[in-house]
């Protein structure tokens, strides 16, 4: 077992708690990555757009500086020297899949992480019921990619 990996992502759990926390007790707003994006893209609040840019700012510059301070990203590729890897079923498929993610947070009024992290905590029945839909969802997938169709690792 790699402890050095087990040890970031428990740092990188403790971390999203707090920022998810501190955002409730501050602004009393969800971090729900959909809800932040999409209001800020389609309702383009006013006076509400700062700590939306000042959010995602923040996811994207977290792992450039891990890179910056030599941490990586991990390597998730299939052979050492890529950091991501190409597709595995090429790009084109890739943006269908992200463009069903985005219907799927809109029909499902949230993300994993709004309703995951957020919604579980808040003790919302229905962000319970989609946290069950996501995981029986991402459990059936893994079993027909990898013992149906005999793709995956």
């Amino acid at each position: 077992m790699d402890w050095s990996s087990s040890l970031q992502g428990l740092a990188g759990g403790i971390l999203i708690g707090l920022s998810a926390t501190w955002l409730m007790a501050t602004l009393g707003r969800i971090a729900g990555i959909s809800g932040i994006i999409g209001t800020l893209i389609t309702a383009r609040p006013q006076g509400d757009s700062a700590w939306r840019l000042t959010f995602l700012l923040g996811l994207i510059s977290g792992p450039i500086v891990l890179i910056l301070l030599g941490g990586g990203l991990g390597n998730v590729a299939g052979s050492p020297g890529e950091v991501v890897g190409q597709p595995a079923g090429g790009v084109l498929l890739m943006l269908v899949a992200g463009l069903l993610v985005g219907v799927g947070t809109s029909l499902g009024s949230g993300c994993t992480s709004g309703h995951g992290v957020c919604g579980l905590a808040r003790l919302s029945p229905r962000s319970l019921a989609a946290t069950l839909t996501f995981l029986v969802a991402a459990i059936i997938t893994v079993y027909v990619v990898r013992h149906l169709t005999g793709g995956g690792a």
